[in-house]
């Protein structure tokens, strides 16, 4: 071979490679295959949004199986052990795979929009945080196909040991457990870096949005917590299938090993489940107000001190197993002290309102109705706290009541006015507003005539996890009204989604600013573009846009005195 062959072909070795790589560039690509393989931020978000919806769609469903079910005295719509299973999956579906989901759906797409930010610290990480989620949800739901988890989404012990539950439901609630842990992890991780490093220039921690404070107060407890959890579930899992004694008494172990353990994570659980939907009241009653936040301090820090208290206590979940009579008193006291931080928030958000110009749009009647029915939960939370109370309705339809009070009506009302107000800016397109305000009084009604009535059957014995219950009870017209108000709540979520579907399709342009808002995402356009600003503003305020918008104003004054 002549050099000048042999040169030839090196020449081919080395641009063979690129040609080849260029035109596999080229060719078309079908449209999913650029959300399967995305480290985009926003693409990640929506992801989470629309994966989490559909398991909340799920997890209603298991819902209204059992107010059915509950419907009646004397029932027999399910038996005892598939109503066992549809609890167990409704409980641990809304929990690990709806609430938790939906804020990291939020928090990834509009964090590093509201810090300035081109993106998340570690895109790729955010990328697999997102596929262990769908992977544990997966896991968990293909259960169904062979045994169902029915030990309760607590999975206290023993009954959840081998001896007593031997399918591998329980294996697979573990399994969840684990996927959906380390993603809240990686994620929580992530969140932390990008606030921490990637702020907008000018932005320091006392300009932070209150929205990114609350996930600050929500990963720290993630990081402490799920670790926790997920100790205890691996040695389930040990007790289960390798011969380990660590929760069955009858070997030497400890039942109430497992309920420290599992409530160290499940109180906190419930600030983590709460903390982001702080965050969005504290975003959206500024904005449609017309006037500052009010206490912006006392707010942020109150999110810390919540974080802080929250892994003290847990044990009030155990006021009827026998505690010493010091660890019931400083669990009690504990419980009652940390509705201080939580009440400072409760009250700022009341003076924001007072004297503020109102805009009585969708995202706002969320917000006030969450501050109404989330306030009457903190009620008979701090009743709960108080351990002669709690021994008196403790698993009962009273705490029930408390429960979904809390959540049902904090998280998924935060969710709601999260959907409603930042829909523009994830789409494009705006929310019909008469639909919208529909679905609140749906919701709102919905829900008090499903819960508030539960206190009332709690107070009069009826106890929680039961599948039926006799016609000699009198609990047969409360179940009855409850059930009846379950299916007007989920009619109200219904007409969200049918909102959302027919918006994507012919809602009005939303335009980078519909709602003048306070915080940087609005300063792009809606939906952002995928390096989400063509030039980061320099932040000097709490509220930028506010600043930007002035500036603007005077130099168009500016423009037209000349």
């Amino acid at each position: 071979m002549t050099p000048a062959q042999t040169e030839r072909r090196a020449r081919r070795e080395v641009l063979l490679p690129q040609i080849v790589a260029h035109r596999v560039a080229r060719m078309p690509r079908p449209a999913w295959t650029g959300w399967v393989t995305t480290t985009d931020h926003k693409r990640i978000g929506v992801l989470y949004l629309v994966t989490a919806m559909s398991f909340m769609l799920l997890g209603g469903v298991e819902a209204l199986l059992m107010r059915s079910q509950l419907a009646q005295a004397d029932n027999t719509l399910l038996n005892p052990q598939v109503y066992n299973q549809i609890m167990t999956m409704h409980g641990t579906t809304m929990v690990f795979l709806v609430v938790m989901p939906l804020w990291a759906g939020f928090a990834n797409y509009l964090v590093p929009l509201q810090v300035g930010a081109r993106d998340m610290a570690f895109p790729r990480l955010n990328a697999l945080s997102y596929w262990l989620f769908l992977a544990g949800g997966i896991v968990f739901y293909a259960s169904v196909f062979f045994t169902p988890p029915e030990a309760g989404w607590t999975a206290y012990t023993p009954l959840s040991s081998g001896p007593f539950i031997p399918g591998n439901g329980t294996d697979a609630w573990i399994f969840l457990i684990h996927l959906t842990g380390i993603s809240s992890i990686l994620g929580s991780l992530n969140m932390t870096v990008t606030i921490a490093n990637m702020r907008a220039p000018g932005m320091g921690w006392s300009r932070l949005p209150l929205f990114c404070w609350s996930l600050i107060a929500q990963a720290i407890m993630i990081l402490l917590t799920l670790p926790v959890i997920a100790g205890a579930v691996t040695m389930l899992l040990t007790d289960r299938h390798f011969g380990t004694c660590f929760f069955d008494p009858s070997c030497g172990g400890s039942a109430m090993l497992w309920q420290h353990l599992f409530w160290f994570f499940g109180h906190p659980e419930v600030y983590i489940m709460i903390l982001p939907a702080f965050g969005v009241i504290s975003e959206v009653l500024p904005v449609f107000a017309r006037k500052p936040i009010f206490g912006y301090k006392a707010i942020a820090a109150s999110s810390i001190g919540i974080a802080f208290l929250s892994m003290l206590v847990w044990a009030h979940h155990m006021f009827a197993t026998p505690l010493a009579t010091a660890a019931l008193v400083f669990f009690m006291l504990s419980s009652m002290l940390i509705a201080i931080p939580t009440g400072v928030k409760v009250l700022n958000w009341v003076a924001t309102l007072f004297r503020g110009s109102i805009v009585l749009a969708t995202p706002l009647y969320f917000a006030a109705g969450f501050l109404v029915l989330f306030t009457l939960g903190g009620i008979t939370g701090v009743m709960l706290a108080i351990f002669p109370i709690d021994r008196q309705v403790t698993d009962t339809y009273f705490v029930v009541a408390h429960f979904h009070f809390v959540l049902v009506a904090g998280a998924v009302s935060g969710v709601m006015a999260a959907v409603y107000f930042w829909f523009p800016k994830i789409t494009g397109r705006m929310l019909d507003e008469r639909l919208g305000k529909v679905s609140f009084w749906l919701q709102f009604v919905g829900f008090l005539g499903t819960f508030l009535i539960q206190h009332s059957l709690g107070l009069s014995g009826m106890p929680r996890r039961i599948y039926t219950y006799g016609s000699d009870t009198g609990w047969e017209v409360s179940n009855l009204v409850s059930t009846v108000g379950a299916f007007i709540l989920a009619a109200g979520v219904l007409v969200t989604v049918v909102n959302v579907a027919r918006s994507l399709r012919r809602g009005i342009t939303a335009g980078p600013d519909p709602w003048k808002g306070n915080t940087l995402e609005w300063f792009t356009t809606s939906p952002p573009p995928p390096h989400n600003f063509d030039v980061v503003p320099r932040v000097r305020s709490v509220e930028p846009m506010q600043k930007i918008r002035e500036q603007i104003r005077e130099s168009a004054g500016k423009g037209n005195g000349r």
